[in-house]
């Protein structure tokens, strides 16, 4: 169960965080979403495909990080960080914190500012072991910094979700893809009910629908989630080494 409460510096000066990855934390995941200012770091290491809502039937983007239930391909104990990856994704690495909303109006601030929560339950919070998430002197230790932009990182992307969408939408570009492939034991795999940007459609873009797509600043975006395909091939290996 969940327990969130406002972060501050006086109240959680003793706290401490343990900042591995790992399945003791709730880190095997196959799969996690991701937001469109992410892209360019995620591209580079993992296969980005998109997914509809089961409730609202509209579109998110995901990143696969494993091909079964309870599987993360990513999750590394000989690293020290326990991530064998150069980027996380930011609604994976900003745990144990999330963004809530104060309501500041009567300090003369705006009415619902963005603080930052902890989750007091979470099995990374503690006071004996790991780092600390303020400075002995006073200020922020870089882990808490760094946790700061990974939810800046998702308020800000949250808000481009749609309107990348809408954009891509716009222009036909999205169309389903499966991926099917073998395991070096002979299993087989097949990776149904997601979707991506059809290269075909893109490429074919006439001049006026590329500027507009440019002009969104989701140009860029399209080339990139189509190249990150190319990275199932990564988990694939990833996954063979597994069953050795």
């Amino acid at each position: 169960m969940a327990n969130h409460v406002l972060l501050n510096n006086v109240t959680h000066k003793d706290l401490k965080i343990d900042p591995r990855y790992s399945a003791a934390h709730g880190n095997n995941i196959a799969s996690t979403i991701i937001f469109p200012n992410e892209i360019e770091d995620i591209q580079k290491e993992y296969p980005i495909l998109f997914r509809k809502d089961p409730e609202t039937n509209q579109f998110l983007s995901t990143v696969i990080l494993g091909f079964e239930k309870n599987e993360n391909l990513f999750l590394d104990t000989t690293t020290a960080t326990g991530w064998n990856a150069e980027y996380v994704p930011a609604i994976i690495a900003r745990e144990p914190f999330l963004i809530g909303y104060q309501d500041q109006s009567a300090d003369g601030g705006d009415e619902k500012a963005p603080v930052i929560h902890i989750d007091m339950d979470s099995t990374r919070t503690n006071i004996s072991d790991g780092t600390a998430l303020f400075l002995e002197h006073g200020g922020n230790s870089q882990y808490l910094e760094n946790s700061a932009s990974s939810l800046k990182r998702i308020t800000e992307g949250a808000k481009l979700t749609n309107v990348m969408f809408a954009a891509f939408e716009e222009l036909s570009l999205i169309e389903p893809i499966t991926i099917e492939f073998t395991l070096d034991n002979g299993e087989k795999y097949q990776l149904n009910g997601n979707y991506t940007i059809s290269d075909e459609k893109l490429q074919n873009l006439d001049g006026a629908s590329l500027e507009k797509l440019n002009r969104s600043g989701f140009l860029q975006s399209a080339f990139l989630i189509i190249a990150s395909i190319s990275n199932i091939q990564k988990l694939i290996n990833l996954k063979n080494q597994l069953i050795e």
